[in-house]
């Protein structure tokens, strides 16, 4: 839990959207992960594997749920040096779109840009995680990317 709490709440609240449920569902993946041990058999990382408990937890909550919208938190970057307070400022709010734009896209692409950006899965990977091919994680990917340009500009020309 200490090595991968905070990886699986982030991708529950990223698939949830709303942090109690994140919460819930961390909770719900640890102790699965904990009574199913015996289940895991090394053909992934404990991290991907605990991801893939993760995705199958939210996607059960969000078959029978009314999804709210929400807030993201703002995200931490680690860097060497302190930047002025200004940068930091510009960062957070940089960053802050960014995320508020990704929540908004479909889950499908969602999910891939932050298995990806987010968790640094290989395509590969995110493939057995998601149960789809891997030419469907790269497409998948390439429209995502496109779409959240898209949203990006839009915001970008509404201001």
């Amino acid at each position: 839990m200490e090595k991968f709490g905070e990886d699986v709440w982030n991708f529950a609240f990223f698939m949830s959207k709303r942090a109690d449920v994140a919460d819930d569902l961390s909770q719900e993946v640890f102790l699965a992960a904990y009574n199913g041990m015996y289940a895991f058999r090394g053909e992934c990382s404990v991290k991907s594997w605990l991801l893939t408990i993760t995705r199958n937890k939210a996607l059960h909550y969000l078959q029978g749920a009314f999804i709210r919208k929400v807030t993201l938190t703002n995200r931490f970057i680690a860097e060497d040096s302190s930047p002025p307070a200004e940068q930091v400022l510009f960062n957070r709010l940089e960053n802050q779109q960014l995320w508020d734009t990704v929540i908004q896209l479909p889950r499908k692409y969602r999910e891939v840009l932050i298995l990806d950006y987010h968790y640094g899965l290989k395509h590969k990977e995110i493939a057995k995680l998601i149960r789809v091919s891997e030419g469907t994680v790269k497409s998948r990917t390439h429209r995502a990317k496109k779409k959240l340009n898209e949203l990006l500009k839009r915001e970008h020309e509404e201001v």
